[in-house]
This record gives structure tokens, C-alpha cells and sequence, in this order.
């Protein structure tokens, strides 16, 4: 019997050859069939192949959306290529919307104060003839209709957006069942008895769990109100109840995104336990589900048929955030007086038999909640920006003292970079942070949905830090590298990896993502603070002439202190370090966050370190209790 003879390779690339080779090698049944290549739909990214393209290579021949095709081209012989837009298509832009909601909202405040003294009372058809005559805002377009922007989007297009991902404010009754759900998560040992290597049924370990709190939360529920608990659970079982249930988690999903504070011990402890509801094993066997879509402001206008509410230029007043720094009593009450006749009128206007007014407040009211959250989360990084570039030039450094050149080995530091190059990376990882926290709610929205996706599974591995449930974060992954994309135009010239680390060992799963970039507000409200005092000690020293004195003789005065502070900040929170190990080290976008945290390590060895402990500091441990 004669054996069959391996094809050569010229024989199998030869065109004239067809199948016969194939044939008379392998037999007319044992052909072998070529891969199946997944062709890029007509007019998408032919590398991620989901978005529309947005750019053509004219030396790869090839369309890319904005984001692939910026990494692709973005070093290498690549970056020599030419790309050229497919079409006009509007870009996501790293400039302020939330300035732009400021201007707007302080434009129409002026008018309202120019025609304050024409009002009696609170005479709302007076306020409201002014509003539809186009009164009220400076840059009303008569043609649009709309309030116009010298750039990027107009207000009302920005806050139709951005509600999509703004959770709804918890009403009082709402709280109410938040505190028994983190009573019952306080109680809960879930995580101590599921994330374990132990043989046996995991689904079945997992159902008790559920169970047990669902009672917990049960029997707390008919302690605190037994009327409501009797018709609730009297004959029934959990099944029944699954709509009580979605929504009592649901509150607390909610109520975290917009408290990144609180629920820190429950919370993980909560989604980790509606991730393991959403495997098909485990629904199987509960019969019922714990996931409910959380509640948006828009979604809730969306199913009142009343998202044209959005549209009103007068909801830039009645959800601005009045701030009383540097401002009289009487500025106060008079912009206090306008917020309230705007949430009034936009109430009486919009208000259906379907929407009552209440519902219309509670949604103002949560958009203004999202005015201060990015007051407190993401307005401290434009604030170190501009500290950097107002007292450093980037060129040379005024001594050796203030230079914020870092070299590998010393102090720590695990990058090598000159004075402009460190001034750049430094600029470059506060805009991202900046970016990043400016756009945390759609981010944790898609967090959301990588955890609680049923087929996106876990696997239970030891990083290094303990057992971690490792998940992949397709959604969260494709946000960042899209604001990371956006960044890098923002700031022109990029220094170090632009690495995203996601799903792996030094982020495992999007909950650990989401909780890193939480705290960078917890680094940075501290430093602001600081250099805040320092600022109030040059206007008055009077008010604490002892403390001014005592800053002088110590540091050379107190613009100097000031520089002292910003450049150790500077040199040492961004220099690479604070890994467990050499090779997870270095200027990646997770290592620039793992660096500023070892210098909050390390803040009571700083020589400077009286001048955070004369200011009140306490801690890098979030919120008010960073200060006494």
C-alpha cells in the first residue's frame, strides 16, 4: 500500500493545483477545510469590526474607527501613515461640557437677576413669559431654538446624554429599605463561604447563601413595618417576591454610584452576590432573578414620555450648584431664590397626570447631585493642572530643589525621566484621571453590565493579593480606550505605556477598576486643601500670624512651601513605584494610580509634612474625615 505524500507548500499556494493536490493526498473525504474568516461588515472598523468606520489608511488600505485606528497608527512605521476622515463625523471632545453647563447656567442666572426686581412674589407666569420670549438666555439661537455654545454641544444636548447615566435620588422611602439592605450586608458572611477553594457544589452553596440573606432582609422588612411585611411575605415564597427583591438591590446599586463613599464593605459584597445569581446553574435553581436595570433620570422621563423636559434652558438653573465661597449673603439668597422659582416653573410646566411634579423635582434635584459629584471628584484634578502649570515652567526648573526630574533607583523611583518629559507625564495622567472621572457614571453603568453579564463568566485565581475573581471588562475596556484615545489627542504628546490593565492580575474584574479611579479624589482633596491654606495664609496673615511666621523660618516662605509640596507630589506620586513587584512597575495607566497611592503611603516621612497636619489633615481615607 503505497502512503499518501504531504502536500509541499508551493503545491498548496499553487494556483492551477485547485483541489486535485489536496485530493489525491488526503483522499476525496479527508480534504481539509480552510478556516472560516470572519468578514468586517461593509463600512465598520476592520479591527474591532462593531464601530462605524471613521478613518482610511491610505498605506494599510484599510478603514478604522477613530480609537483603533489611533493605537494602530500611534508608534512604529504606522505612525508615518497616512490617515485621511471617511466622513464628517462629530468627535467626543476633551474640552469642559461641565464649564459649558456652568456658562449656561450662569448666563441665564444673570437674567434672572437683571429682571429679579420686576418680579413679585413668586409669581411663576411672570418668570415664564420671560423664558418662551427668549429673555432668559444670552446666547439664544431664534433660528435652533436652543441655547448655543461657543464649543461642542449645547446644554441641553449635553444633560440628555449625561442623564442616561445619572442614577435617580433615592426617595425617603427608598433609604429606608437601603438601610435594612446594608444591615442584612453587614450580617452576611457570603463572600467568606463562596469565594473559597473547597470541593463540593458551588451552585448549591451559592443558592443557600442567596437565600439566607433574602430571609435576613425578610425578616427585617417585617420588623420595621408588619403590615407591609405581611402582605409581602405571608404565604409566600422568595419567587414570589422577585420584583421586591430586584428593587431593594437595585437601591443599593444606585445609591453607591452616586456615594462612591458609603457601602464600602457591603457593596462588593452585594455584586458579588448578584454575580453569581446571573449563572444559568444558579437561576435554575432560585427561580427567580435579583437584577433589575438601574434607574436613570432619563430612563424614568423616558418612561413618562416627558425626556423633552431636558430641552428647557431654564433646567441649567434649577440644577446649579450654588457654592458659597467668595460670595456675600445677599448673593447667596438671591441665587437660592432663582434655583427655587426654576424648579417650580419647570414642575408646573411639565407636570402630567402621568408625571406629578414630585417626580420632575426628584430628577432636577439628581442632576444637580451630579453637578456635585464632579465638583468633588473631578474638578481637584483641573486644579493640580493648573497649580503645574502656573508655578513650573516646563522647559527648566527654577533650582535643583523644585526640578522634577526622576531617575530610576533613586528614592524609589522606578522611571527615568527629565524635568519636561516628567512635566508632560504628569500633565497627561491628571487629564486622564480628569477624563476618566468626568465620565464615571457611564463607565460604571458599564461596569455594571460586564459584572452582571450571565455569559460573561469568572474564574477564581490568586493574583497576589488574595483569591480574585478574574472577569474579562469587554464594555468597561472599550470606554477607557476610547477616553484614552480622546486624551491623547487632548494633550498632543504622550510619555510613557498607555497600557490599560483589565481583567487580569492587577485588575482583575471592572468592580476593582471602578473602585481605583474612585480614589483618586481621595489623593487629591488632601494636596488641594493644603494649598488652599497656604493661599488663605498669603492674603491673611493675621488670621493665623504664628502659623505664618512658623512656615517662613521653615520652608523660605510660603510660596515656597507651596512648590515644595507640589514638586515632591509631583516627582514622587507619579515615579512608577508602589508594585508588589519590579515587572507590574512602571508608567502603565493602572501603575500611575498605584504610584500616587505609595506616596500617600509615605506622606508622614515628607519633610512638609507639618504643613498638612497644621491645615487639619488626617488621612487619605475619603470624604470630610480626610480633615478634622
Amino acid at each position: 500500500m503505497t502512503m499518501p505524500v504531504a502536500p509541499t507548500l508551493s503545491d498548496i499556494l499553487r494556483a492551477d493545483a485547485g483541489d486535485d493536490v489536496l485530493a489525491d493526498t488526503f483522499g476525496e473525504d479527508e480534504v481539509p477545510v480552510a478556516p472560516v474568516v470572519e468578514r468586517t461588515p461593509e463600512g465598520f472598523c476592520v479591527e474591532c469590526k462593531d464601530q462605524q468606520a471613521q478613518v482610511y489608511c491610505e498605506q494599510c488600505q484599510e478603514d478604522f474607527c477613530e480609537v483603533c485606528g489611533g493605537m494602530i497608527h500611534r508608534t512604529g512605521r504606522r505612525k508615518q501613515h497616512v490617515l485621511k476622515s471617511i466622513a464628517a463625523v462629530p468627535q467626543d471632545s476633551a474640552t469642559d461640557e461641565a464649564e459649558q453647563n456652568a456658562r449656561s447656567a450662569a448666563a441665564v442666572a444673570e437674567n434672572l437677576a437683571a429682571t429679579d426686581a420686576e418680579m413679585e412674589g413668586d409669581d411663576e407666569s411672570s418668570l415664564k413669559h420671560q423664558h418662551e420670549s427668549g429673555a432668559l438666555s444670552v446666547s439664544f439661537s431664534a433660528q435652533s431654538g436652543k441655547v448655543e455654545t461657543t464649543s461642542g454641544p449645547s446644554f441641553s444636548d449635553w444633560i440628555t446624554e449625561r442623564s442616561k447615566f445619572i442614577p435617580l435620588r433615592l426617595t425617603l422611602k427608598e433609604r429606608k429599605y437601603l438601610r435594612l439592605l446594608e444591615a442584612a450586608l453587614n450580617v452576611s458572611e457570603y463572600t467568606d463561604k463562596i469565594d473559597i477553594l473547597m470541593y463540593g457544589n458551588k451552585a448549591k452553596r451559592i443558592v443557600s447563601q442567596i437565600k439566607e440573606l433574602c430571609a435576613i432582609l425578610s425578616g427585617l422588612v417585617l420588623a420595621s413595618d408588619y403590615k407591609a411585611g405581611q402582605t409581602l411575605f405571608e404565604d409566600r415564597q422568595f419567587e414570589d417576591n422577585e420584583e421586591f427583591f430586584q428593587k431593594i438591590f437595585e437601591i443599593g446599586r444606585r445609591h453607591k454610584i452616586m456615594n462612591p463613599e458609603k457601602m464600602r464593605n457591603e457593596y462588593g459584597k452585594m455584586m458579588f452576590m448578584l454575580q453569581d445569581s446571573q449563572t444559568s446553574e444558579v437561576t435554575n435553581m432560585l427561580n427567580f432573578s435579583l437584577v433589575a436595570p438601574i434607574k436613570t433620570v432619563y430612563s424614568v422621563l423616558e418612561s413618562l414620555g416627558v425626556t423633552y423636559l431636558l430641552e428647557d434652558e431654564m433646567v441649567a438653573v434649577a440644577t446649579k450648584e450654588i457654592i458659597g465661597q467668595g460670595k456675600t449673603r445677599s448673593q447667596l439668597q438671591l441665587e437660592i431664590k432663582q434655583k427655587e422659582r426654576a424648579i417650580e416653573y419647570l414642575c408646573k410646566a411639565y407636570a402630567t397626570q402621568d408625571c406629578p411634579a414630585e417626580v420632575i423635582r426628584q430628577c432636577l434635584y439628581s442632576i444637580g447631585d451630579n453637578h456635585a459629584y464632579l465638583r468633588f471628584n473631578r474638578d481637584p484634578c483641573d486644579r493640580i493642572i493648573g497649580y503645574l502649570k502656573s508655578m513650573f515652567n516646563p522647559k527648566r526648573a527654577e533650582s535643583d530643589s523644585l526640578s522634577l526630574a526622576i531617575l530610576h533607583g533613586q528614592n524609589g523611583a522606578r522611571l527615568s525621566h527629565s524635568h519636561e518629559n516628567q512635566f508632560h507625564y504628569v500633565i497627561q495622567t491628571l487629564t486622564l484621571w480628569r477624563e476618566i472621572l468626568h465620565d464615571m457614571f457611564m463607565l460604571w453603568h458599564q461596569a455594571d453590565s460586564d459584572l452582571l453579564s450571565s455569559k460573561n463568566t469568572y474564574r477564581l485565581k490568586d493574583t497576589g493579593q488574595g483569591l480574585n475573581r478574574v472577569q474579562s471588562c469587554p464594555r468597561v475596556s472599550k470606554s477607557a480606550h476610547t477616553i484614552l484615545h480622546r486624551t491623547q489627542k487632548a494633550v498632543g504628546r504622550w510619555v510613557g505605556s498607555a497600557m490599560i490593565h483589565l481583567g487580569d492580575r492587577n485588575v482583575p474584574n471592572a468592580l476593582v477598576f471602578i473602585d481605583k479611579y474612585n480614589q483618586v479624589a481621595s489623593i487629591l482633596n488632601p494636596v488641594v486643601r493644603v494649598l488652599e491654606f497656604l493661599e488663605s495664609l498669603e492674603v491673611n496673615r493675621a488670621g493665623n500670624p504664628d502659623v505664618a511666621v512658623f512656615i517662613e523660618s521653615t520652608y523660605g516662605g510660603i510660596t515656597e512651601a507651596k512648590k515644595l509640596v507640589l514638586a515632591d507630589f509631583f516627582r514622587s506620586a507619579f515615579d512608577g513605584s508602589g508594585a508588589d513587584n519590579f515587572f507590574d512597575a512602571g508608567s502603565c495607566i493602572d501603575g500611575r494610580l498605584t504610584s500616587a497611592w505609595n506616596w500617600c503611603s509615605n506622606i508622614e516621612k515628607k519633610n512638609y509634612f507639618n504643613v498638612f497636619l497644621l491645615s487639619g489633615f488626617v488621612g487619605f481615607n475619603g470624604g470630610p474625615e480626610g480633615f478634622n
